[in-house]
């Protein structure tokens, strides 16, 4: 007996409703998101097929595992693609499950590719240094503007070389500021410790990755930047075409069409954050490449500062993933265009 089922997952709960293929009412209610709760929500299923539906947020990746690992099939939807397939005037938990239960009921789900678990260590790894690296930078803007308060210039020196530290030591702050300059300096040295050692792992995992040393031949991808790609790319095989991989970079402007009205409007970015941020921080250095170098200065006369500037670096992070792409399904390193 094949049955379809519906999940909404909350925080504290997870409510469910399953139905046959006649859309007959098999069982509906609510367990603890918990592996107690999913255990037993296997049992009162029974030993049926169950093709399970939940919506892709943060928890249903736990959700999905564990009960694939009961038998169970368990789909990722993409909550905006559901809702626009089933609009709701009225929406509350168990109509949700219901909605999804008749998605894979009726096979329109709108599913999303998951990732397996050596992805998505790869990347917590490489997220988790980007997150470290986020509040560091904050802690040094937080110590600039301190200083800027007080009345005291930018010093030519960098704040947090060994001349730097001198020189904030001499500073003469009132209190509490002093203190937590003081504060903020051992978090960035500890936070320093930190990410050296995620980036010397990066380092020893990249060595062995299949996809890290052809990205490392890009212009302006090194070692984090191409352990950070390859990560949220994950198989190359799953996009078809470059336009594909751009698209799910979230790179591309938002398209509003009606009639003779073409109109183009900011970046689309969908897709991983992480993966758009690594991709425009390697153009920002590719525009430096005599690859791209008359590239980014056309686009910067065409559009004048700083509007230029942005409009060349998206450009050319564009580029940049179409050039990964035919990189990574061919097997080959980095080549300009025309070059054999």
């Amino acid at each position: 007996m094949q049955i379809y089922t519906g999940l909404d997952l909350s925080r504290k709960r997870l409510d469910y409703h399953a139905c046959r293929v006649d859309g007959t009412l098999v069982g509906a209610g609510a367990v603890p998101p918990d592996p107690d709760g999913l255990a037993r929500l296997v049992h009162r299923l029974g030993d049926a097929n169950v093709l399970a539906v939940v919506e892709s947020m943060n928890g249903a990746r736990f959700v999905h595992d564990r009960l694939e690992l009961a038998g169970w099939d368990v789909r990722l939807a993409d909550p905006l693609r559901a809702r626009a397939l089933a609009p709701l005037a009225c929406k509350t938990d168990r109509i949700d499950c219901w909605v999804l239960a008749e998605l894979a009921r009726r096979d329109l789900i709108p599913e999303v590719w998951l990732p397996d678990p050596a992805v998505r260590q790869e990347r917590e790894r490489a997220r988790f240094r980007l997150h470290l690296v986020k509040h560091r930078t904050m802690l040094k803007n937080r110590i600039h503007q301190t200083l800027i308060a007080h009345g005291h210039p930018r010093p030519s020196v960098g704040l947090y070389t060994q001349k730097g530290r001198a020189l904030l030591a001499r500073l003469e702050l009132p209190e509490p500021w002093r203190s937590t300059v003081q504060a903020s300096l051992v978090l960035i040295d500890a936070l320093d410790q930190q990410i050296a050692e995620l980036v010397r792992e990066l380092r020893r995992l990249g060595a062995d990755h299949r996809y890290v040393p052809l990205l490392r031949t890009v212009p302006g991808i090194a070692w984090v930047l191409a352990y950070t790609i390859a990560a949220e790319i994950g198989d190359i095989s799953r996009f078809a075409t470059p336009t594909k991989l751009i698209g799910y970079t979230g790179l591309c402007p938002r398209v509003y069409q009606s009639g003779e009205h073409d109109r183009r409007g900011p970046l689309a970015k969908n897709g991983p954050d992480y993966l758009r941020w690594a991709l425009v921080e390697a153009a920002h250095n590719a525009a430096r490449h005599p690859c791209y170098r008359e590239l980014a200065a056309r686009q910067r006369a065409r559009h004048r500062r700083p509007r230029g500037s942005a409009i060349a670096t998206i450009t050319i992070a564009r580029k940049l993933t179409e050039a990964i792409w035919w990189m990574l399904t061919r097997n080959q390193p980095f080549a300009p265009a025309g070059a054999r």
